[in-house]
């Protein structure tokens, strides 16, 4: 891991649709970094919907509500060299307080969606990964 980064949970999120089972790492510290457009099968993709279970959306959906101060990483980042999602940064992270912060320092304005469409926003990308749209978990979703 880099340097002043640590796991601080562990999550079983689940089956995907193949039958890959999942896990939510959260992870403090770092450097920083974030990924500047959408990787292969990111979940903010349209084309991606399905590579990650409900319940990974479930244990996320705080990183979309206001003032949040943990964001939504990219999972081929990993805990080793952790980075902020790029589909996160371009769909979901307007309300969220560290990438607010982030950007007032300049940083995570090159982020582009690579010409992939993605899910306007966390909600949508969640009940598109078969969370019930009237769990209480997106309530405080900001859209």
């Amino acid at each position: 891991m880099t340097r002043n980064t640590k796991i601080t949970s562990i999550r079983p999120a689940g089956f995907n649709d193949r039958g890959e089972d999942h896990q939510v790492v959260t992870v403090t510290g770092g450097a920083g970094s974030y990924r500047r457009e959408p990787c292969r099968n990111c979940p903010w993709r349209l084309d991606a919907v399905g590579e990650f279970p409900a319940e990974a959306f479930k244990h996320s959906a705080g990183t979309a509500y206001d003032m949040a101060q943990a964001s939504f990483a990219c999972h081929e980042s990993g805990a080793e060299k952790p980075a902020i999602c790029a589909g996160f940064l371009l769909r979901g992270a307007d309300h969220n307080l560290l990438v607010r912060l982030k950007r007032m320092r300049g940083e995570c304005h090159d982020v582009h969606d690579g010409g992939h469409e993605l899910h306007e926003n966390y909600r949508e990308m969640a009940i598109a990964n078969g969370v019930d749209p009237e769990d209480p978990v997106l309530a405080a979703c900001r859209d």
